[in-house]
Formats: C-alpha cells, structure tokens, sequence
C-alpha cells in the first residue's frame, strides 16, 4: 500500500503552530447548531389594512399548551404549529402590543376578516 507524504491534521482545536484556532477555520472547533431555534423561525413583520403585525411561528415540537384562537374561538391543542401574532403599531406602544400577543391557527390568520367589528 502506498504511503501518504501529506502532513497529519493538528489534534482539534489546535492549528499546526501550536496557537489556538478560530471557530470555524480550517480544522477549528465548531460551535453546536441549535437545530430546534433554526427550525422553529423568526418573527417576520407582516402588512395588513388592519395594521402592521409581527407573525412568529411556533413547530409542532414547541407548542406545549393550550390557547384559544381568535379566528375561530377553538383551541389550539399542545403538540399543533401555529402562529404567534401581536400589533407593531400599538396605541400603547410595542411592549403593549407584545404584551397582547395572540396565538392563531395558521389558516386563520391567512383568511383572517379585514371588516372591523
């Protein structure tokens, strides 16, 4: 079998020099992927004639209790992807709209009723 004239890897974490390596470099340690937070998204603003909304999903895996949506008055079961939903342009301000977040079954919120009550 022939031998290999490459030189070996440095042992992890280290580089050829001695000196640490950068996270993420050639041969450095690589920072663990959260995969959960990457699945779950972010909030994303949405524009409507009723407002302007930040809409976060929620998967399947994170939803652990039970609300009742505004679209239709039904629960949304521990265990079902859904959406978290609150005003950007609050009377009150932000942290007021944050603190009125509601949870929506995602077909409700994209058929949701413009028509104010």
């Amino acid at each position: 079998m022939p031998r290999s004239n490459r030189p070996r890897r440095a042992a992890l974490g280290r580089a050829a020099s001695g000196k640490a390596a950068k996270p993420g470099a050639k041969g450095g340690a690589v920072p663990e992927l959260d995969l959960e937070r990457a699945r779950s998204g972010y909030a994303r603003r949405e524009s409507a004639p009723d407002g302007e909304w930040s809409v976060r999903p929620i998967t399947a895996s994170r939803a652990e209790k039970t609300y009742i949506c505004p679209g239709c008055s039904t629960a949304v079961l521990p265990g079902v992807a859904h959406l978290v939903v609150w005003s950007e342009d609050h009377l009150f301000g932000a942290a007021a709209g944050l603190a009125e977040r509601r949870h929506w079954h995602s077909n409700c919120w994209t058929s949701r009723s413009y028509r104010y009550r």
